[in-house]
């Protein structure tokens, strides 16, 4: 399976901050802005045969919050993939509420580069 990543963020700078960090890493990064436009990219990566390895979200978001995101994620056929919450949320109960919905991971922001490629190659092998 090709290093790819799909990062769903409503932040223009952070998407660009993540795309760059996994790029120079060696990985492919696709974008989306919100939970609906990352369910999107996912139908249109499905029917070129290009799933992620790793879908990264945030969790506040317009439109579609990264928790249902994850909840809808979950209900289909890419409910494998696994999905790593990055979010300036730090209270236990939306990381339990990240857990149950499905999620993989919990990253605060701001991140450190480092850490970011530490737990991704956790995940993308």
């Amino acid at each position: 399976m090709e290093k790819h990543v799909l990062v769903v963020d409503d932040s223009p700078t952070l998407r660009a901050s993540i795309s760059f960090c996994l790029t120079n890493a060696g990985y492919r990064v696709s974008e989306a802005v919100n939970g609906q436009d990352g369910l999107t990219r996912l139908q249109e990566m499905e029917s070129q045969k290009k799933l992620p390895a790793l879908i990264i979200s945030d969790v506040n978001m317009p439109e579609m919050d990264g928790i249902t995101f994850i909840k809808e994620v979950k209900k289909t056929d890419w409910k494998f993939i696994p999905i790593l919450v990055l979010t300036t949320e730090s209270q236990e109960a939306q990381k339990l509420r990240g857990k149950s919905a499905g999620a993989a991971g919990w990253l605060l922001k701001p991140f450190r580069p480092e850490q970011l490629l530490w737990v991704v190659r956790k995940f993308v092998r």
